[in-house]
């Protein structure tokens, strides 16, 4: 029992948390008060994993790129192999001794322009011969845009993108495994030597190189050599920007991107959606069971959220079932407390009354009668003590113990030999039957409790010369144990009170002391931890007079 200093402390401790806490409600539960709950964000960031995958491809398009370029390499390829065989064909001198300079500019300026690519053709002395953006010859170069075969880029009208996707290729660039390719540099007055693969191409073969420029595209080229009855008399170098490829991958940057932000706002509404549904109804619950905690009545209840048909919903009418079973429990143990004061306080005012009369007799014979009292009253005490020891112990060893196989034939057949090893003649005799053995799951030491309690019970109800009978049978899926005496009646309307803790029905004087009213409500409270049940009723003959009484256990038998 809580003093009421204990509460009034309570209660001023409960206030300064109050004061010191505003975020705390009213009764005390301290409820913290976040715009977004821990959970919310953890269902947010597991949600958006996908969309960041997204985010990434937006600025690492390697390999897609890099399948461009390689496609793009060979288009050049294939249009140097004509340009080349037309060059090889028309602007060779008719002994097939050197390029004919007129002839080869007109050549590689109509064939560039038709494939929308530069061409450049390079003497094996390391000369320029031709070059598909001048209408001149090298040294009187005038370049015009209409002419160039890569034409003027359009306005840019995608100014946040392009900023944008600047700094994603600044990332991308900075990670480490990208190519780094070299610089485009052009001279004024080019020569072959300025370019590894012409070089290259005088052996003979055919080279492809890559240079990026300042703003991360590339220009791809081809360098094929000229050949006149297996004599190389020139180089070809066909060469491109990437600007169609990186066309290409800014539309699908922008595509990606779109979908990106179309993504993000789905998973964000969804994560606030589940969190809306998770994560604040398991608030409410905290902040009951909060409440449940700290209240000191009963006012407070879990909700039960019945009309979630989901987890939660089983939480909260668990978390509901669990309440009312504590409160339940905590009924049983003050009800049991009381019952406990009561039932020893009877027994002690007798003691104190005996001891304090005894100062004043002085005759012998009252004095053995007031110590034959006092003896009634420490073996009661000691009963009753021996007894709520036993049951405030009980539902935590139920609680721990591990069940066993226990054949229950066997067990009463046992208590049934002891008792008649020990008996004296004119003792009561108890009779067994049961046909079969009969198995069950359980605690062996807390059956056989049980039925002591019971047979000692219908023994000391029973006359010395009618036996107590005991019978078991499997009826199902249950084992039914029956204990029938010969004595007195149950009263009518007690078959369930006899059962309650401390209640007793005996008359007969001598018994006082030596049964404490414990029994039954043990055995209940074991057999129905066993999942079975135990109930009392009369025995009635065919004119239907009360004949004894009988009590029947019901224990589950093992599912096979």
């Amino acid at each position: 029992m809580v003093s009421v200093i204990g509460i009034r402390k309570h209660n001023l401790k409960l206030n300064r948390l109050i004061q010191q806490n505003p975020n705390s409600d009213s009764d005390g539960s301290l409820v913290k008060k976040r715009r977004i709950s821990p959970l919310t964000r953890r269902i947010m960031a597991v949600n958006l994993l996908a969309p960041a995958l997204l985010l990434v491809g937006l600025f690492y398009l390697g390999e897609y790129r890099r399948s461009l370029i390689i496609t793009e390499l060979s288009a050049l390829r294939s249009n140097g192999d004509i340009f080349a065989v037309a060059l090889s064909e028309t602007a060779i001198s008719p002994r097939g001794e050197h390029l004919m300079p007129d002839m080869s500019i007109q050549i590689v300026r109509r064939l560039a322009f038709t494939a929308k690519t530069r061409a450049r053709l390079f003497n094996l002395d390391g000369t320029l011969v031709a070059d598909s953006r001048m209408l001149l010859h090298p040294g009187g170069e005038v370049i015009t845009a209409e002419k160039l075969s890569d034409p003027l880029p359009a306005p840019d009208r995608h100014g946040f993108l392009n900023t944008l996707f600047s700094y994603l290729d600044v990332i991308y660039f900075w990670l480490p495994g990208i190519e780094d390719y070299p610089p485009y540099q052009e001279k004024i007055n080019q020569r072959a030597q300025d370019y590894q693969e012409v070089l290259g191409a005088m052996q003979g073969e055919v080279w492809v190189a890559h240079r990026s420029l300042p703003d991360h595209s590339l220009v791809l080229t081809v360098a094929l050599p000229i050949t006149k009855y297996k004599q190389t008399l020139g180089v070809l170098m066909l060469s491109k920007s990437s600007h169609d490829i990186d066309k290409v991958i800014f539309e699908v940057r922008k595509d990606t991107l779109i979908v990106f932000a179309l993504a993000l706002v789905f998973t964000v509404l969804v994560s606030l959606y589940l969190g809306s549904t998770i994560a604040r109804p398991i608030h409410t619950l905290s902040r009951a069971a909060e409440r449940v905690r700290r209240g000191q009545h009963r006012e407070h209840t879990i909700p039960t959220m019945s009309t979630r048909e989901d987890e939660i919903g089983d939480l909260a009418m668990a978390l509901n079932d669990m309440t009312e079973a504590l409160w339940a429990r905590m009924d049983a143990i003050e009800a049991f407390a009381a019952d406990v004061s009561h039932e020893i306080k009877n027994p002690l005012t007798s003691l104190k009354s005996a001891v304090e009369t005894a100062n004043f007799i002085k005759d012998p014979n009252q004095q053995r009668k007031l110590m034959a009292i006092i003896q009634d009253d420490v073996e009661r005490l000691d009963r009753l003590i021996t007894d709520i020891s036993d049951a405030s112990r009980l539902d935590a060893e139920l609680s721990r113990a591990q069940s066993q196989p226990v054949n229950l034939a066997s067990m009463l057949s046992t208590l049934v030999n002891i008792h008649d090893a020990t008996s004296t003649p004119k003792d009561t005799k108890l009779t067994f039957t049961c046909d079969q053995d009969i198995h069950i799951e359980g605690l062996e030491d807390r059956l056989t409790q049980v039925f002591r309690n019971l047979i000692s019970n219908a023994i000391s109800f029973s006359p010395a010369d009618k036996p107590v009978r005991i019978f078991a049978t499997i009826e199902g899926s249950w084992a039914k144990v029956c204990v029938e005496n010969t004595g007195p009646e149950i009263p009518n309307g007690k078959e369930k009170a006899i059962f309650n803790r401390f209640y007793t029905e005996r008359l007969e004087p001598e018994n006082f002391g030596r049964h404490s009213g414990l029994g039954l409500s043990i055995s209940q409270q074991i057999v129905e931890a066993h999942g079975g049940s135990i109930v009392a009723e009369n025995r009635k003959n065919s004119q239907a007079k009360t004949i004894g009484a009988r009590f029947t256990v019901c224990l589950p038998t093992p599912k096979i």
